[in-house]
């Protein structure tokens, strides 16, 4: 293969194409005008380009052909098409391309394949122009897109920034989480992939612009795929009783959309990535799902039961979308998921005190279950051409239960035994919630003048109750032992309103000033029960000293005044808001009270400046007011950890995050190269932290207190390059520094500790493409991090971890499909005890039949059985080591089963170049 390579290589001959696109009727020249070259056989896209402000191209590509089609086409303009003999350096002139018009006895339509159209606030890309696989998904095509980056784990960058939610024909698909569209919608069926930046439901009424911080990717279908069905369907069993069930069923109907999917499996993965090579590896790194140490894995902003450890799941949902331009649209969709869990974990931790440190060992086994249902819509209603109302409702009805057995040693530095608590607690819960935003929006003229009134509501309960077993024990010069068996209630319930309004004042076509103002209520009403078990009686007695009853009440006030500018090449506004916050509680049992006042003035700001040519900077700084939370601030020991009994401090201030965000973009497209650099920086003023006192027997005592000098701040640079050769062979790089710098400040013992921790983390992938019949794609990362301690008596911590992960998946013979997966990790942080490093490995082998309509597979996971579940956590008074149980080796077969049936007119182009329709 690499002797054709080579071969075909010295067989293909640069050529520039050098001209210039101007208006002809006026003269001036097309900016963003797209010129393109394709192959005269079958239209292959060979490359192009886009002219830059003075309407001036250099198309540059290497090909095997002689000839080819140039094209030039620009938005508004009839396109124009010509066949050349290519050679080392082309001046073609002046193209002049005639206004598109509209006759009324007729209308022309333009079926062309522009690779690329940049319009005012959206980049556009003709699917079908990126070849790929015949059995691509929509992330496969989005790989194939210059400036377009795709992770292991699914997450989608435009230049850098992140795309936070993919539409279907500008709807939304299932929720605004990418990756289920992504990965489960193929390629086949979509026209067109536009790529603008998010706007908030205000800014898209209005008709602004976002601010550039995040991106959205809209897929139209294809006319002849608006009508039909298409779905899924796969299942596998393997080794262990390991076993995997999912299904997707899409309908279309014009703007309708009718889905439904479903899965059950016990191999960590809730069923939503569909991606032919690897569905069935159960990897929690992809899929579109996000895993919590607290035991949870959500889909978007979706939560489902318990992640850590093996979890067995089992979900059906479904989902309804439909618009009619100018009246309405709407989307909802429903969940019901089950899921249980078990996990041993082990940890080491370092405690750090000002005159030495002692070492607490940790052994426990976690199981859990829980059953979810979720529901929410988003209904907008266009009243008129100036008035729009918004309805967005969720509902969500949850059921857990959990039980933890955690045994606990404490040793002093020489190793001697200080303490140890072995402890059970189980726990039932149930939660609901039902919260809804209602907004009317009304433009009350052309020039952006508007007003905007909103009501918020939410409203959740929280009920459950837990059985605590312990037996403490405290050796030494005065041995004791403490049992608890103990019974705890909590009956919980928090309720939000918030209602406000804002209005535009336009002073002309560019500045305008802005003048918001809301006002919220929240109160959390929680009793806390709790019993101890009487040996004499035999019964649960009331212990009020640990009990509670308290009505918690936040009132805020936030009156906001901002001036902005919408131009051409700049973009900015400066807002000032005053936040009033007064806080009440009172507890019934306790018979205590207390009452706080805050008052702050918060700024923020942001700027976006067009520099030209595809580059754009941006900054960005806010100023957030986070209040104590009840918990934080309500003085009740909490001792359902013997070791450390936690207390709340009533007489916290609130914390003040200042964040400062700085970034700078710019894609060649000619060149296919891009550039992101980005910086940020983060100061916590009175931030609230934890701070504990250590007694004689090493039992911990936590409250909370407001500390200054914390902060971070990191960098980085996102730099990628694609070098494009026919359809022979795509190759692609990136280069991802960054480094980071953190400073974090409590209090043990009256002491302050600090932790000064630096860290850099270059990383470098490469793709490789070679006509779409082996991909092979390798990536390091390396991380170096520093800690240092303000205390003598605590050693620095230092180490290095690298991962070096290698993908490679094969398209030949045709019809058979292997995959690798290849990840090593080290992790030279891990104290002794500890797996450092190890070697992950998923294979896969794929037999696709009936057209590719089916694929039989037979999957290794964790084929050298080294897969881990190992970190280390770092704070200004700890160092944590943590080792999980981690899903081992299995074997599994497969069958995944593809089907659909579109109706309708409109078949896509096969022809090159453009073509006229005349009707």
């Amino acid at each position: 293969m690499l002797l054709f390579f080579s071969f075909s290589t010295a067989q293909s001959q640069d050529f520039l194409v050098k001209g210039k696109i101007v208006d002809a009727a006026t003269g001036a020249p097309i900016e963003a005008a797209t010129i393109y070259a394709e192959t005269l056989k079958d239209s292959t896209l060979i490359t192009y380009t886009i002219t830059n402000a003075e309407g001036i191209f250099a198309l540059e590509g290497k090909t095997a052909y002689k000839k080819a089609r140039l094209a030039f086409s620009s938005n508004g303009f009839t396109p124009q098409a010509r066949e050349v003999t290519l050679e080392p350096v082309m001046e073609i002139g002046t193209i002049k391309m005639e206004e598109r018009v509209q006759q009324l006895d007729g209308i022309d339509l333009i079926g062309e394949r522009v690779p690329i159209t940049v319009k005012k606030d959206t980049l556009e890309f003709n699917a079908d122009s990126f070849k790929t696989r015949p059995d691509a998904t929509v992330e496969d095509v989005l790989k194939k897109l210059p400036g377009v980056e795709v992770a292991s784990d699914g997450t989608i960058t435009v230049n850098g920034k992140e795309v936070n939610q993919v539409l279907v024909n500008g709807q939304v698909f299932f929720s605004t989480d990418p990756k289920v569209a992504t990965k489960s919608l193929s390629k086949d069926v979509i026209s067109k992939i536009q790529i603008t930046d998010t706007k908030t439901k205000e800014q898209e009424f209005i008709g602004e612009s976002g601010n550039g911080e995040t991106k959205t990717i809209n897929l139209t279908l294809k006319e002849d795929k608006n009508k039909g069905y298409m779905g899924r369907l796969s299942g596998g069993y393997g080794t262990d009783d390991r076993y995997q069930a999912s299904g997707l069923l899409n309908y279309f109907n014009d703007t309708e959309r009718i889905s439904v999917l479903g899965s059950s499996n016990n191999i960590n993965n809730p069923g939503f990535s569909f991606d032919e090579i690897y569905e069935m590896v159960g990897n929690s790194r992809g899929g579109g799902i996000n895993f919590n140490r607290n035991g949870s894995f959500s889909i978007g902003n979706m939560s489902f039961g318990f992640g850590e450890g093996i979890v067995t799941s089992s979900t059906i949902g479904g989902s309804y979308a439909n618009q009619d331009k100018g009246k309405y649209k709407v989307d909802g969709n429903y969940f019901y998921a089950y899921s249980d869990s078990y996990n041993d974990e082990r940890t080491s931790r370092e405690n750090i005190l000002p005159d030495g440190s002692f070492f607490t060992d940790t052994e426990s086994s976690f199981v859990g279950g829980t059953i979810s249902n979720q529901a929410a819509a988003n209904l907008e209603f266009d009243v008129d051409k100036t008035t729009r109302i918004t309805i967005q409702p969720n509902f969500s009805v949850n059921n857990t239960n959990s039980s933890n057995l955690e045994n606990t040693v404490s040793t002093e530095e020489d190793g001697n035994l200080i303490n140890d608590n072995t402890s059970l607690q189980v726990t039932d819960g149930f939660q609901r919630n039902f919260g809804n935003r209602l907004e009317i929006m009304k433009r009350l003229d052309s020039l952006g003048k508007y007003v905007r009134v909103y009501f918020n509501n939410d409203n959740r309960v929280s009920d459950s109750e837990t059985s605590l077993n312990s037996e403490r024990n405290i050796y030494g010069d005065d041995p004791s032992q403490v049992l608890l068996d103990q019974r705890t209630l909590i009956d919980n319930s928090n309720d939000s309103y918030e209602i406000g309004g804002s209005y535009r004042q336009p002073l002309n076509k560019e500045l305008y000033l802005d003048f918001r103002y809301s006002y919220e209520k929240n109160e959390q009403q929680n009793q806390r029960t709790v019993s101890d078990f009487d040996e004499i009686t035999g019964q649960y007695v009331y212990n009020m000293a640990l009990s509670s009853d308290f009505d918690f009440v936040v009132n805020k006030h936030v009156p906001e005044a901002g001036v902005g500018f919408n131009g051409k090449k700049l973009r900015f506004n400066l807002r000032a808001r005053l936040e009033n916050n007064r806080l009440e509680n009172e507890d019934f049992i306790q018979e205590t009270s207390f009452s706080k006042d805050y008052n702050n003035l918060l700024l923020s700001s942001y700027a976006n400046y067009d520099l030209g040519n595809n580059k754009r900077m941006s900054f960005n700084y806010r100023s957030q007011l986070q209040v104590p939370s009840i918990n934080q601030m309500q003085p009740v020991p909490n001792v359902s950890n013997p070791l450390n009994i936690v207390q709340g401090n009533p007489n916290l201030d609130p914390q003040i995050n200042h964040n400062f965000y700085l970034n700078f973009n710019n894609y060649n497209w000619r060149e296919r190269t891009g550039i992101f650099f980005w910086a940020n920086l983060g100061i916590d003023e009175d931030r609230i932290v934890s701070s504990t006192t250590t007694d004689e027997d090493f039992i911990r005592t936590t409250t909370y207190q407001n500390v200054k000098g914390n902060h971070n701040a990191a960098m980085g640079i996102n730099y990628s390059k694609q070098i494009k050769k026919d359809s022979l062979y795509t190759l692609k790089f990136t280069l991802r520094p960054n480094a980071s710098i953190n400073k974090q400040v409590g209090f043990t013992n009256g002491s302050q500790l600090e932790s000064n921790t630096f860290a850099i983390r270059p990383s470098a992938g490469l793709l490789f493409n070679y006509k779409e019949m082996l991909e092979i794609e390798p990536e390091y990362t390396l991380a170096v991090n520093a800690t240092r301690y303000n205390l003598d008596n605590v050693e620095n911590v230092d180490f290095t971890t690298h991962n070096l992960s290698f993908k490679l998946t094969s398209y030949w013979p045709e019809n058979l499909v292997w995959g690798n997966d290849i990840t090593y990790s080290y992790n030279g942080n891990l104290g002794a005890g500890f797996d450092k490093d190890a070697i992950f490995w998923n294979m896969s082998l794929g037999l696709q039949m009936f057209k590719k309509k089916a694929t039989l597979k037979i999957l290794a996971y964790d084929l050298l059985n080294q897969n881990i579940n190992t970190r280390r956590t770092t704070g200004q008074d700890f160092i944590q080591d943590f080792q999980g149980t981690a899903l081992k080796r299995y074997f599994m077969g497969s069958l995944t089963i593809k089907f659909d049936s579109f109706g309708g007119s409109g078949a896509p182009n096969k022809g090159g170049g453009p073509r006229f329709i005349r009707f």
